[in-house]
């Protein structure tokens, strides 16, 4: 079992930065890839940023590219999304998941922790 909980989210204006944090605990070792979904009210959860076990790979939704940053501390079981530039259309309830198997990193199905999410508001 892996236990996720994300810290982080808040309301900022368009243009500003949050900083989500996801702290994980239990079978820890156990997870290949990390990745951050978000769900906007009356729409499908989608993937946003994905990192490999090691750091060296990260993935990208296009519309965060360059805006958003993912990151993964191993040794204190922590993984990052810093998010600049934000968006009204970034407002989101945002999941930090772990994959302990195998699977395309951009797939809900790939995951099969979830944390409870954290909201994030960007007002414009």
């Amino acid at each position: 079992q892996v236990q996720l909980v994300e810290s982080g989210g808040g309301l900022v204006q368009a243009g500003g930065s949050l900083r989500l944090s996801c702290a994980a605990s239990g079978r820890t070792f156990s997870s290949k890839v990390m990745g951050w979904f978000r769900q906007a009210p009356g729409k499908d959860r989608e993937f946003v940023a994905g990192i490999s076990w090691s750091g060296g790979s990260t993935y990208y939704k296009d519309s965060v590219k360059g805006r958003f940053t993912i990151s993964r501390d191993n040794a204190k079981n922590m993984v990052y999304l810093q998010m600049n530039s934000l968006k009204p259309e970034d407002t989101a309830v945002y999941y930090c998941a772990s994959s302990t198997g195998g699977g395309t990193i951009y797939y809900t199905s790939t995951y099969n922790y979830w944390g409870q999410g954290t909201q994030v508001t960007v007002s414009s």
